[in-house]
């Protein structure tokens, strides 16, 4: 069993839910939040475990040995480097860190430590997925072309009014960070790295200082092209994605917050048939979807049965792709990945004087 401690009860809930449909492998033995209420609330129907708002408490409990960090952006990368000096392995909601500059330190951290980070990307478990690796494994596949994501949701006065969402300070971006993120994954685990971006971002929605909506275009390494369609202004929560092969084209529903976990269509392109396709289709298993698969191939890793988790370079890389696509939008012109210490947003793509921007 890995104990487990869930530091903040917001989106920790989720969490929670992800690691009962593991009780043979997990135990939660504490809820660490600032506001206990919360807290127990949402421990209220199990007494084993433990409430408190001490994070140095939970740090120092040797039963515990995986930290998952469910806070607001700006707390993620001090509490990581804190549970790893306490000997601690992490999950951690995203965004994993606010620069490369962080992005480095915590792979030092990882390194000297011994400690692992598994960064939240509970996008990729879902039968869709397992879905298109198989047809991708089988060679049906073939040659990507192009792929198309829309992260089309609706955010207004009630999302942001918590104070520290909208904020470069707090919430650290915006939906480029916050929302767009698990799309960008998802196509990067399919497609491979980037290796140029070009975008477009802007604030038309809300009365905030981040952007709110976006267009991004994606230069893979493999040649496939990408774009992305981002806003917090659509009239009600859709994702899309869409992946164009040489031999298939693959098609999600429109679920907003896991596109794996929907119903997908898969559609041949000659010289593949459709019956190639659906006779692939037909030997795909089931398995655990959403946060319960992704804390089942962390489960498998820390047990040393590793290769479907999360690991720490895919986090680092969704950090670099949010850089690019910052410096970008700033700069006006295309930006080849990788990047290194030398950039201008190294340190951070916070501007130095946020403003609040009108929408």
């Amino acid at each position: 069993m890995i104990g487990v401690a869930i530091i903040g009860a917001g989106i920790g809930a989720l969490h929670l839910k992800g690691y009962r449909a593991l009780s043979g492998r997990y135990a939660v033995k504490a809820i660490c939040d600032l506001d206990l209420e919360r807290a127990r609330k949402l421990a209220e129907d199990d007494p084993s475990i433990k409430v408190t708002a001490s994070l140095d408490e939970v740090l120092a409990d040797e039963s515990i040995s995986l930290i998952d960090i469910c806070l607001p952006p700006h707390l993620h990368f001090p509490v990581a480097l804190q549970a790893h000096a306490a000997g601690k392995d992490v999950i951690c909601e995203k965004p994993l860190v606010r620069s490369l500059e962080e992005a480095n330190a915590l792979l030092l951290s990882v390194k000297n430590t011994g400690r692992q980070v598994f960064p939240v990307f509970q996008y990729r478990f879902g039968h869709a997925m397992r879905q298109l690796r198989a047809l991708i494994d089988a060679g049906l596949a073939g040659k990507a072309f192009v792929a198309s994501s829309e992260v089309h949701w609706n955010r207004g006065a009630d999302y942001y009014s918590i104070p520290w969402r909208g904020t470069w300070k707090g919430e650290c971006g915006g939906a480029t960070l916050g929302h767009a993120i698990h799309a960008h994954d998802l196509i990067c685990h399919v497609l491979g790295p980037v290796e140029e971006v070009f975008a477009f971002a802007d604030t038309r929605v809300n009365t905030i200082e981040t952007e709110d909506c976006a267009a991004i275009s994606l230069r893979m390494k493999s040649g496939a092209l990408v774009t992305s369609s981002v806003t917090l202004g659509a009239g009600n929560d859709t994702s899309r994605l869409r992946f164009c092969f040489e031999g298939l084209t693959a098609e999600s529903g429109t679920k907003p917050y896991a596109p794996a976990e929907d119903t997908w269509r898969f559609t041949a392109r000659a010289p593949t048939t459709q019956e190639e396709i659906d006779a692939v289709l037909a030997k795909v298993g089931t398995g655990l979807d959403g946060f319960a698969g992704f804390l089942e191939a962390i489960a498998d890793a820390v047990e040393g049965r590793g290769g479907n988790e999360v690991t720490v370079a895919d986090g680092l890389r969704s950090i670099e792709l949010v850089t690019a696509i910052y410096k970008s939008v700033r700069q006006g012109q295309p930006v080849r990945l990788p990047l290194t210490s030398d950039d201008d947003l190294y340190k951070g793509w916070a501007p130095q004087a946020p403003v609040l921007r009108e929408a």
